[in-house]
C-alpha cells in the first residue's frame, strides 16, 4: 500500500532552517575560525535529520529520502576533483617555484595603496578570458595572497579583492558555465543575457573598485623596502626564481581559453607542476628528498608526495614558512566533507518539498515586478545557503519562476541576470557552500572574514533590487516574444 504524501506546512519548511541557523550560529561562537573544521559539519548533518523526520511525518520513505541524499552529494563530484586537483597544483607549483616567483614578481610590481584594486582588476581580467572564477583563485589568487602577506596587507580584504574580481569576470565571460546556464534556464540568448547583465555588472565592479582605492590608499602597509627586500631574497635563496617557473601557469590559463574540461586542465596543471619542479628547482629538492634513497627515487618520492600531502619549507621565519607551505590532495579533505554535508542538507529539504514551499509563500506577496525580482534574489540566496551549491541556485529558482516571469511580460532576460545577480554572485560568500568552501580552501581565508570586503559580490544583487523598483532596464516581452511564449505555455 502506497503512503499519500501530505503537503508540508509552513512550520515544516521552517524548523530545519531554524535548527541549522541555531547551529551554525553556535558553530562560530562556540569554535570560531575553526568551525568549518568539523563543527559546521555536524550541524548541516543534525539539521538534515531534522529534515528527515519531518519528510517521514509527511508520508516519504526513508529509501528515497536516502537515494535524494545519494543524488546530490552525486552532484558535487565535479566539484570534488577539481578540489583535490586544486591542491595537488598548489603543492606542486610551490615546489616548482611558480608561486613564489608570481610572489616575488607581484611584490616587486604591486605599490601596497593600489593593491586592492590592482588585484580585483588582475583577478577580473583572468576569469573573464579563461570563464573560471575558481581557477582564477588557484592561481592568480593563491599568488595575490601571497604577495598581500609579503607587503604587511589585509588577507580578509585581499581575498574580498580577488573574488570580486573573479566573479565579476566569471559573469561576463560567455565562457563561464554559469553564463551559459541562467540564459538556458531562463529562455534567454546568451548574448542578449551578458549585455542585459553590464547594466548591474559594471557599475557594481567600478564601486567596488572606488572602495578597494579608498582603502588602499589609506592602509598602513606595514612591510618597509627592508622587509620586502629580505622577504625577496629569502625567495631567491630557497628557490630558482625565472621567467621559465611560470610556463605551468601559462599552459594553464590556454588550456582553461580553449575550453578544456577544468577537471583535467587543473590535473595536468599539478602533474607539469611537478616535472617543473624537476627541471628547474633541483638544489631545493636535493636539500628536501631523502638521501639515502638516491637522487632520481628521492626526486620522484618527493613530487609523489607533494602531489598529495603538500609542500613545506623551512626558511628560519615562521610567517614565511607559511607563506610557501601547503597544498596537497589531503588539505582539501576537510573542505570535501563540508560539501558532501551540506549537499546532503539541501537534497532532503529539496527532495521532500520545503524550498518549494517557501517558494509559494513567497509569490503570494510578489505583487509588483519589484517584489518579484527581489524574490528571485531572496530564493536565490536562500537557495545557496540551503542547497550549498550557486548551479542549485540558478536552476531550482529558474524553474519555479519562469513561468511567473512570462505571465506577468517579462523578457527572459529580466529572469537570466536576476538568477546571476542573486545565484552566482553570492555563492562564495557562504562557508558551507561549494563556493565558499572552495575558497576557503584555495586562499586559506575564511568566508566570514572576507565576506563583508567581497564588494562586488555584495553591492550586485542590492543594486538589482535597485533596478527593479526604480524600473530601470526591466525590459517587457515584444509582440513576437509575446505570441511565442503563448505557443510554449500551450504547448
Amino acid at each position: 500500500m502506497t503512503t499519500k504524501i501530505k503537503e508540508p506546512s509552513f512550520l515544516d519548511a521552517l524548523l530545519p532552517i531554524l535548527v541549522l541557523i541555531t547551529l551554525l550560529s553556535s558553530s562560530v561562537i562556540l569554535f570560531g575560525d575553526d568551525s568549518s573544521y568539523g563543527p559546521n559539519q555536524i550541524a548541516l548533518f543534525i539539521a538534515a535529520a531534522v529534515a528527515v523526520v519531518i519528510g517521514l511525518k509527511n508520508g516519504f520513505r526513508w529509501r528515497d529520502i536516502e537515494q535524494a541524499m545519494i543524488k546530490g552529494i552525486s552532484l558535487s563530484l565535479g566539484a570534488v576533483l577539481i578540489l583535490l586537483a586544486v591542491g595537488a597544483l598548489i603543492g606542486t607549483w610551490l615546489l616548482a617555484g611558480t608561486v613564489p616567483t608570481l610572489i616575488y614578481y607581484g611584490m616587486q610590481l604591486l605599490s601596497p595603496s593600489w593593491f586592492y584594486a590592482a588585484s580585483c582588476i588582475l583577478c577580473g581580467i583572468v576569469a573573464m578570458s579563461i570563464g573560471s572564477s575558481w581557477t582564477t583563485a588557484a592561481t592568480i589568487g593563491v599568488a595575490l595572497i601571497g604577495v598581500a602577506a609579503g607587503l604587511g596587507l589585509s588577507p580578509a580584504i585581499t581575498a574580498g579583492a580577488i573574488i570580486s574580481g573573479a566573479y565579476f569576470g566569471d559573469k561576463i565571460s560567455p565562457l563561464s558555465e554559469t553564463t551559459n546556464l541562467a540564459p538556458a534556464v531562463a529562455g534567454a540568448e546568451l548574448f542578449a543575457h551578458i549585455r542585459h547583465m553590464l547594466w548591474t555588472t559594471v557599475p557594481s565592479i567600478l564601486l567596488a573598485l572606488v572602495l578597494f582605492i579608498i582603502i588602499g590608499l589609506n592602509s598602513s602597509a606595514t612591510a618597509d623596502s627592508v622587509h620586502i627586500d629580505l622577504i625577496s631574497s629569502t625567495l631567491q635563496q630557497h628557490f630558482a626564481i625565472s621567467f621559465w617557473t611560470l610556463i605551468p601557469l601559462f599552459v594553464l590559463l590556454a588550456m582553461a581559453i580553449k575550453k578544456v574540461p577544468a577537471f583535467p586542465t587543473v590535473f595536468i596543471g599539478a602533474l607539469l607542476g611537478g616535472v617543473w619542479a624537476l627541471l628547474f628547482q633541483r638544489e631545493l629538492m636535493q636539500n628536501l628528498m631523502e638521501q639515502d634513497l638516491g637522487a632520481t627515487i628521492g626526486s620522484f618520492k618527493l613530487v609523489w608526495a607533494t602531489l598529495f600531502d603538500g609542500f613545506a619549507v623551512e626558511t628560519g621565519s615562521d610567517d614565511l614558512n607559511s607563506l610557501l607551505s601547503g597544498g596537497g590532495m589531503s588539505s582539501m579533505l576537510n573542505t570535501v566533507w563540508l560539501i558532501f554535508a551540506a549537499m546532503m542538507f539541501g537534497a532532503v529539504i529539496e527532495k521532500i518539498g520545503l524550498l518549494r514551499k517557501f517558494v509559494q509563500s513567497i509569490l503570494k506577496a510578489a505583487h509588483s515586478t519589484g517584489s518579484l525580482i527581489t524574490s528571485t534574489i531572496a530564493t536565490c540566496i536562500a537557495t545557496n545557503i540551503l542547497t550549498a551549491d550557486q548551479y542549485m541556485a540558478i536552476v531550482m529558482p529558474g524553474r519555479m519562476y519562469k513561468e511567473e516571469y512570462e505571465r506577468r511580460g517579462l523578457a527572459p532576460v529580466n529572469l537570466s541576470r536576476t538568477l546571476e545577480d542573486g545565484g552566482t554572485i553570492t555563492s562564495p560568500l557562504i562557508p558551507w557552500n561549494t563556493c565558499g568552501a572552495y575558497m576557503h580552501g584555495v586562499l586559506n581565508v575564511n568566508p566570514l572574514d572576507y565576506f563583508i570586503y567581497a564588494f562586488f559580490n555584495l553591492i550586485n544583487p542590492v543594486l538589482a533590487v535597485i533596478y527593479a523598483y526604480c524600473g530601470i532596464k526591466i525590459l517587457k516581452l515584444t509582440p513576437p516574444d509575446s505570441v511565442q511564449q503563448e505557443l510554449h505555455l500551450k504547448s
